[in-house]
């Protein structure tokens, strides 16, 4: 038997990433006592942070574990458990989704699930979150953008010489591509007060200086000041445990140091990202909830999405001296493309390439080579939307190992946007060769899905304000929630969605 805590908490939030790193944020000044209990560590501040051999060939900030893929075989997921989660290392694209992609969509490959909240109701939050996490970006450039009711907090990054040739280049041939909209600390107007210095190692890789608008800069460790939040780390949640009746959860068990620790609080939150926020749903199975908690609809894991996502790159004879190059998006082919009915999807830069980056898909090269290769590189990053399937699902192993089956689908849309990527940059880069490469099972950054939300028990997890529609004081504030995955990045919904909950939850919480 572990050590039971007999203080109790007002609210508990399991993870401290987008979800729940924010909605700490949004509820640090109602005085109620907070507890955030994150498995990972803060992430150490050190040379490696910056070093691409270290971050992209050795691996040294991704989670130390090992799933399973639909077959049984082992994989080392792209996730990354720090306070922060794994907005830490992310590209910092705060994107919106489009109206349509909450009203339900027709694919080549089928229809999306309409959301049960509307496009207007999620806006105000979009905005706020635009504000909090620091975006950068110009309103009306982008030819697929949703309405917003205010401008960007920041103005557009701007573009390095290759980049503004590029958009000249693609403007040229009747594209209309856009400012990325990114959160980074940058004020290019003064550069010497500027945390962010433009560097080449934001995409995928930890922020030495702190520049970029992460959920631990911009969230957590600002609701630390507060006296009412508590933080523990190295807490990794084992099982939520309810009472006699299973409707509500009572205790949050938790290993840390070894040990079994037991917490109180009248809210309990999981935002533990969509793969692990089902495992502990699952791991909480229980003689009321014998499929796992709040799983009485089969729903929970269910429905798994994680994006169609391949990196482009295009090596041509003109030098590509790019050092912070994601500031470019295409958006012409998101609903449609210019040959075809169907939507395509989202296409940007990623961050720029060096040797080892392109070591990680052609071991076997000489890293000298590689380099040589990478400073003639554009690099390009395509997604599109993966549909929700019930057979894509999330499972638990007896071991506790945790498996995901996925196969992908809807695959045309992306297959047409690569070739139509690949037609564009024949026609206006000074080509060599052209080299596409899809994300396998590992690549776990985009991971939704598996919780979705909605009016209908008997079809959903949780109800328009993500509280279990069966536990009712348990609420899922991540990624899990979403009933589809759009092609964009998912992060700056997580936001947005993280604050309009805070706002359900203040009310009860002064009931």
């Amino acid at each position: 038997m572990g050590a039971t805590h007999d203080d109790r908490y007002d609210v508990i939030i399991i993870g401290t990433g987008a979800g729940g790193g924010t909605l700490a944020h949004a509820l640090a000044s109602t005085g109620k006592r907070i507890l955030l209990l994150e498995r990972g560590q803060f992430l150490p501040r050190e040379k490696e942070n910056w070093d691409s051999r270290s971050v992209l060939l050795q691996g040294r900030y991704k989670a130390h574990e090992t799933w399973l893929d639909r077959d049984g075989r082992e994989f080392h997921p792209s996730t990354h458990y720090w306070v922060g989660g794994n907005t830490k290392v992310y590209g910092a694209a705060l994107i919106r989704f489009r109206e349509k992609n909450l009203t339900g969509m027709t694919h080549a490959g089928g229809k999306t699930v309409p959301w049960p909240i509307s496009y207007d109701e999620l806006e105000p939050y979009y905005t706020r979150a635009e504000q909090l996490y620091q975006v950068h970006g110009r309103r009306g450039s982008d030819p697929t953008e949703p309405r917003a009711s205010g401008p960007y907090p920041h103005p557009p990054v701007s573009h390095e010489a290759p980049m503004a040739e590029l958009v000249q280049s693609l403007e040229g041939a009747g594209m209309k591509p856009f400012p990325m909209p990114l959160g980074i600390q940058l004020d290019e107007a003064r550069p010497e007060q500027t945390r962010c210095i433009r560097c080449n190692t934001c995409d995928g890789y930890p922020c030495l200086v702190g520049g970029k608008a992460d959920a631990h800069v911009i969230a957590v460790a600002p609701a630390l000041a507060n006296p009412n939040v508590t933080l523990l780390t190295g807490a990794m949640v084992k099982r939520l445990e309810t009472d006699a009746a299973g409707r509500t959860v009572e205790q949050v068990i938790v290993e840390r140091d070894g040990k079994a620790e037991t917490y109180r609080g009248d809210i309990v939150v999981v935002s533990a990202g969509a793969i692990n926020s089902a495992a502990i749903l699952l791991r909480s199975a229980s003689d009321k909830h014998p499929h796992g908690l709040a799983n009485g609809s089969g729903m929970v894991g269910r429905n798994y999405m994680s994006h169609i996502n391949s990196i482009f790159f295009a090596v041509t004879t003109r030098r590509n001296d790019t050092v912070f190059q994601k500031t470019l998006g295409v958006n012409d082919f998101y609903f449609k493309g210019d040959d075809w009915e169907h939507p395509m999807g989202h296409i940007s830069m990623v961050g720029k390439s060096d040797g080892n980056f392109l070591k990680a898909g052609a071991p076997f090269a000489p890293v000298s080579v590689l380099k040589r290769v990478a400073r003639h590189a554009f690099d390009f990053w395509l997604t599109s939307e993966d549909l929700p399937d019930p057979d894509n699902r999330i499972t638990l192993e007896k071991d506790g190992r945790i498996r995901v089956s996925y196969t992908p689908n809807n695959l045309e849309g992306h297959v047409r946007l690569t070739r139509r990527l690949k037609r564009i940059v024949k026609q206006l880069l000074p080509l060599g060769i052209t080299i596409s490469a899809r994300m396998p099972v590992a690549a776990t950054a985009h991971q939704c899905g598996t919780a979705r939300f909605g009016v209908d028990p008997e079809t959903s997890v949780l109800d328009v304000h993500c509280k279990t529609h069966e536990v009712d004081n348990l609420y899922v504030v991540d990624a899990s929630f979403f009933p589809s995955s759009a092609a964009v990045n998912p992060a700056l919904t997580i936001m947005a969605n993280a604050l309009r909950v805070a706002d359900h939850l203040k009310s009860r919480l002064a009931a």
